[in-house]
């Protein structure tokens, strides 16, 4: 799993299902999610990147409002303009 959550783009989000998907148990949804709150390297594994079916932030460890936080900042950061 930590490889499926490590493929997830900088900038880009992904759902607990389709992370489930990505490692061949699409029924595992739950399980994903237990294993996400439990990342002891949530900087190297980007579990803040992977959100809710609906769309919605749901649990992260360090608090929803940093997971909107990380998410934004990275947002910004992918869609900046590159210098010429």
């Amino acid at each position: 799993m930590w490889t499926a959550l490590r493929a997830i783009e900088f900038g880009t989000t992904s759902t607990y299902g389709e992370v489930a998907a990505a490692i061949g148990r699409p029924t595992a949804v739950r399980a994903v999610a237990a294993a996400n709150a439990r990342n002891p390297l949530s900087i190297v594994v980007p579990c803040h990147r992977v959100i809710g079916s609906s769309g919605r932030l749901t649990g992260y460890a360090g608090g929803v409002e940093r997971k909107q936080f990380l998410l934004e900042q990275e947002a910004r950061i992918a869609h900046a303009p590159t210098p010429a």
